[in-house]
């Protein structure tokens, strides 16, 4: 802890020293603190906080669930130069929560830490810790943003969400109109967020390829959820993903180290992760669609004969059904099936906003999605309403109720089945500077 206060002491010594020699541009409510120098640079401080409360009950169960938390509590600092070729950022979150609430747990505090430089026309490169393009679409669009208290789950099951590497981004428009394709590759360490220790595994692969057939959203709408800006003609993206994990030491490559195994030889032999994904954003009016889906596929390395438990020591244990089976006990493990997310909205001109979301999730026979604890719930209906203080994100309170499908097999907080389905209530409020 005391670690992370100096890093945030020093963030702020050093925007109140930079702030001494720059001009402070014109303040809009939640799109931050803009700075100019004389000589032509520009540095921006934002942030934002997310109070929550969770409300989870099942159909036939007396008990109710209650969760009151800081959602996300998040700073960034932002600038480029005069002639905007480099430009970087920092990100912290004190709130302690990771983005897509999982059963993952990792040292989230620092979010992103990069550099970029624009080297070409249509081409930037970025080094350092950020998102990556290779997970679903609603992962490129910001926290504060979302037009439902949550992420989806489709999100949560299947995200790497932040990776440390090499990132490249271009940007083309086609001859003859507006249409717009936008490309993106990334090379990583494979592992998540914050891996200071060591590397487990090879790098990972991957990239992205959007299409916008009628031109750019307004105001960067293609990075938020709902249609705040009323699109006056229609804005279509169009995406697809792909990813190929050279060995994954978690349930999927987003985090380093909690998921070993070894060979004959006591030398790590782990599993890679493979994932595809097609997306679509449509706005119009107020009305938006978001539409995606995503397939995950491992392949097991035949080499592998031993398992690291969690306190350190070595098994070659890997009984699935009775028998010894090392192919299909990895695979339980792992984060592996396909499933879908969609979701729509409207925003009215007094700022009010519906929206309604269907998440459908569908495990591998062998895969840890089968999981009692934490899956092992196929469908998710979510039907939500949401206030924005003005036309922008800087103030907005959310409510929405979710109804779960659950499993045979789905278990509550404390390790009993689930009697019935159930029923989650959310509410948050994000109040942005």
């Amino acid at each position: 802890m005391k670690k992370y206060i100096l890093l945030i002491t020093v963030l702020l010594l050093s925007a109140v020293k930079m702030s001494a020699q720059v001009h402070l541009d014109k303040y809009n409510f939640g799109e931050g603190l803009n700075f100019s120098g004389d000589s032509g640079y520009s540095m921006r401080l934002q942030g934002y906080v997310q109070p929550y409360a969770e409300f989870k009950k099942a159909e036939n169960d007396s008990d109710l669930y209650t969760r009151f938390r800081m959602r996300r509590l998040r700073l960034r600092l932002s600038g480029e130069s005069a002639d905007t070729k480099f430009s970087y950022r920092l990100q912290v979150d004190l709130s302690g929560s990771t983005e897509a609430d999982t059963d993952e747990g990792s040292n989230n505090m620092l979010l992103d830490a990069f550099v970029t430089y624009d080297f070409s026309k249509n081409w930037s490169v970025s080094f350092g810790q950020k998102m990556t393009p290779t997970d679903n679409l609603e992962l490129s669009m910001g926290s504060q943003t979302l037009q439902l208290p949550e992420r989806s789950r489709l999100t949560s099951v299947f995200a790497s969400i932040r990776e440390f590497g090499l990132f490249f981004n271009g940007s083309y428009r086609l001859s003859g109109g507006d249409m717009y394709l936008k490309p993106a590759v990334a090379i990583t360490n494979g592992d998540g967020m914050n891996v200071f220790d060591k590397d487990h595994g090879g790098f990972k692969y991957g990239g992205r390829l959007d299409f916008l057939p009628f031109g750019l959203f307004n105001k960067f709408g293609q990075y938020r959820q709902a249609d705040i800006q009323r699109e006056l003609t229609p804005k279509l993206l169009i995406g697809v993903n792909y990813s190929y994990n050279d060995g994954v030491s978690s349930r999927r490559g987003r985090n380093s180290g909690s998921i070993l195994y070894l060979d004959d030889s006591n030398n790590e032999a782990l599993p890679d992760y493979e994932k595809f994904g097609i997306d679509f954003l449509l706005k119009y009016q107020g009305f938006s669609l978001l539409g995606e889906f995503v397939k995950s596929n491992a392949y097991i390395d035949n080499s592998i004969t031993q398992r690291v438990r969690t306190d350190g020591s070595v098994s070659s244990s890997f009984e699935v059904d009775g028998i010894q089976d090392v192919t299909n006990y990895i695979k339980n493990r792992m984060m592996l099936g396909q499933g879908y997310n969609v979701q729509a909205g409207y925003v009215f001109k007094n700022l009010w906003s519906v929206d309604g979301r269907y998440t459908h999730l569908e495990a591998d026979k062998y895969s840890f999605l089968n999981n009692g604890a934490f899956y092992a719930r196929p469908n998710y209906y979510t039907l939500g309403v949401t206030k924005y203080m003005g036309r922008n994100y800087g103030a907005k309170i959310q409510a929405s109720m979710t109804y779960v499908d659950t499993a045979p097999e789905a278990t509550n907080n404390d390790g009993e089945l689930v009697n019935g389905n159930e029923w989650i209530g959310r509410l948050i409020f994000t109040v942005s500077f």
